[in-house]
């Protein structure tokens, strides 16, 4: 499942195997948050370093607009968002994707729980700058540093 073309697949490989287990076990019809519950606990089993409902800025234009929460952040370079629908269709495609864009994160996972198989999709954003300083591993060492 780990294909090194991709940037960082070994930890979307992760996710996804998380996901999978959570689903062969739960299967579909519970609601987000024991999917995102019972996630934790198998990132938890990886050592995985994550973070749930992180909340990030929201950009425009170089300035903060609002703030969002993210399912998870996975290693501080991946946002998760998870669904628990019997179909995702474009328009959460379209969330996800606009949730990388205002983090200004490359990659995001979208997951869905809610079908009989597991749903997910890889997401990559186009408009990705790694120089504009607003990415999540910065705004996570920031709010550590202020917790200090």
């Amino acid at each position: 499942m780990i294909d090194e073309k991709y940037k960082y697949s070994a930890i979307t490989a992760m996710i996804i195997g998380c996901a999978m287990e959570v689903h062969k076990i739960l299967g579909n019809g519970f609601q987000e948050v024991i999917y995102q519950r019972a996630l934790l606990e198998e990132f938890m089993i990886k050592s995985a370093n994550v973070s749930r409902e992180f909340e990030m800025n929201v950009f425009y234009k170089g300035k903060i607009i609002g703030k969002r929460r993210v399912d998870f952040l996975v290693e501080d370079v991946i946002s998760v968002e998870i669904k628990a629908l019997v179909k995702l269709e474009d328009v959460h495609l379209a969330q996800a994707i606009n949730y990388l864009e205002a983090y200004n994160l490359e990659i995001g996972m979208l997951l869905n729980f809610g079908a009989k198989s597991l749903e997910y999709r890889r997401l990559i954003n186009p408009k990705f700058n790694p120089d504009s300083g607003h990415t999540a591993r910065n705004f996570n060492q920031i709010n550590q540093s202020n917790q200090l």
